[in-house]
């Protein structure tokens, strides 16, 4: 199995913590959100330990947290601190549980003065899994987004879709991005270990996970 994956985005809010969730459910995986901000609204840490129904012990503290629900640089800078890269190290590998790092927002969220998400996640030497949207816009946003990964020199395991099925975005996606489609996550009315899982079972591509 691999030693982890760190899970990005096209953008905030698409879906990356419910994915993250899924995975540490599913296969089963430790969750880790190296830098964390809008704390004030609760953590995606709490978040995904409720939903995955991770033991204490999966569910990794965050290296930075911060209260304002804005970009990683800016919540630094309001709260009189500074991401320091250097200072963010991966947890310890498991050859049981795959560490299933989420990002904050999209590939290009400055997270100090000169660097951004991909540097960290090049710091972190993980493969990424893109979360997109299924709905009009992605197809632009998901071939960006490959394109900034690939530049920075970041393996990208697959692409998750997220939203409901959209047929001619999905192969659009896999055509232009010479990609697989990984896994698809409709929107769900119940978030739960087992609605996870059977998701998962269902919709997404094993064989990419292992």
């Amino acid at each position: 199995m691999s030693k982890g994956f760190f899970i990005t985005g096209t953008d905030t809010n698409v879906g990356k913590t419910v994915l993250a969730a899924l995975l540490c459910a599913a296969l089963p995986g430790r969750y880790w959100k190296p830098i964390q901000t809008g704390a004030s609204e609760g953590t995606d840490r709490e978040r995904v330990n409720s939903w995955a129904g991770l033991d204490e012990d999966q569910a990794l503290p965050e290296s930075y947290v911060f209260d304002d629900p804005v970009s990683p640089h800016l919540a630094a800078q309001r709260a009189g601190r500074q991401i320091i890269l250097e200072e963010i190290e991966s947890p310890a590998a498991s050859s049981e549980s795959p560490l299933i790092v989420e990002g904050a927002g999209g590939v290009m969220v400055p997270i100090n003065s000169h660097q951004f998400m991909t540097d960290l996640m090049v710091h972190l030497s993980l493969p990424a899994i893109l979360a997109a949207r299924t709905t009009l816009g992605t197809i632009n946003h998901t071939l960006l987004s490959m394109k900034c990964l690939r530049c920075a020199g970041i393996q990208i395991a697959g692409v998750v879709l997220i939203g409901p099925e959209n047929r001619a975005n999905r192969e659009a996606i896999e055509h232009y991005g010479k990609i697989q489609v990984v896994g698809s996550l409709p929107m769900l009315e119940t978030i739960n270990r087992e609605t996870l899982r059977e998701v998962y079972a269902r919709l997404f591509t094993w064989e990419a996970f292992r």
